[in-house]
Order: structure tokens, then sequence, then C-alpha cells
């Protein structure tokens, strides 16, 4: 388990716990997709960064900036996070949140990259695919990345399958230089 992860989980726990109990589990997902990307912004993430913007300064700017994506619970969290020093983090909270939400409600995130965009019949044999592998219904996320040549990467809870020509290409030059 990495470190960031260690940090990130009990606030991602908090969060899922509350989220669960007032039944607003998808208005969280949205907050916490929203924060993930506002926080990958380069410069949002050195201004969060940078000691000579003060740490209140900040806050203000950024629920400024994030105003009308936020409820109030959503507002604080932001708050708490900041003064802990830990909205760098909310990134791996938001994938945390999206991996208990998927295992509570029976399904799998599955990060699916194809050479090329797959047609329905292709997509719903991949599902049934995932099915058998993961045990449960899988959410797929396909992206298309052409350098693949042919096949498909699949990534889901920590696991990945590498079936494209690019990967099975790779494999075999690093055999042939061993």
């Amino acid at each position: 388990m990495s470190e960031l992860t260690t940090l990130a989980r009990p606030y991602a726990v908090a969060v899922f716990k509350a989220a669960k109990e007032a039944g607003k589990m998808q208005e969280w997902a949205d907050m916490l997709e929203f924060l993930k990307q506002v926080m990958a912004d380069p410069l949002i993430e050195r201004a969060a960064s940078d000691p000579k913007v003060g740490k209140d300064k900040f806050v203000a700017n950024f629920l400024d900036l994030c105003k009308g994506h936020l409820t109030p619970d959503g507002e604080n969290f932001v708050r708490l996070l900041a003064n802990n020093g830990r909205l760098g983090l909310v990134g791996t909270i938001a994938d945390m949140f999206a991996e208990f939400r998927a295992e509570e409600e029976g399904y799998v995130d599955v990060d699916v990259i194809t050479a090329y965009p797959l047609e329905e019949s292709e997509e719903t044999n991949l599902n049934a695919l995932v099915e058998k592998w993961m045990s449960r219904k899988g959410r797929l996320h396909v992206t298309v990345d052409e350098s693949l040549i042919a096949g498909v990467i699949l990534r889901a809870s920590g696991r990945v399958v590498d079936a494209s020509i690019r990967g099975q290409l790779q494999r075999l030059a690093k055999r042939l230089s061993n």
C-alpha cells in the first residue's frame, strides 16, 4: 500500500460512510471527481503548495472556483483537507471512494484500453469476460490508444491484463534481450 493510499484511506472511508448514511452516494461521487479534476490542474496544484499563498486565501479562492459544484458539506470537506495539509490527496480519495462504492453496489470499474473503438457486440462480450474474471458485473471505461496496434489492456481492482500486440512485442523483446 502506498503512502498516499495510507494517508487518504481515513478520509475516503469517512466520506463513503457519510455519503452512504445520507443516501448521497452519487452527489459525493460527482463532487470528488470534480475536485480530483480541479486539483489535477498544474496551476492549482502549484498554488496549493506555494508557501507565498496563504492557506486561508487559497481555500477561499479554491472554493470560489468550485462554486456551484460543491454542497456545503463538500466545501467543509475541502476546508478539512486543506487545514490538515491533505488537499493534494483528493484524487486518491476520489479513486478510493469509487472503489468502495463499486464494491458496495456489486460492480467493478474496469479501464479498457483498445487499439480501436469497440463495437457494441465487442463491448458486450468484453463485459461478460470481465464478469467471469472478477466475479461481478463490470462497468467499462473505454479509451482508444492506437499505439497498442491491436488487442486490449484491462485494469480493474489493481489487476492488469495486457492482451495487446504492443505488450506482446515488449515481452518478446525483453525475453530476446535476456
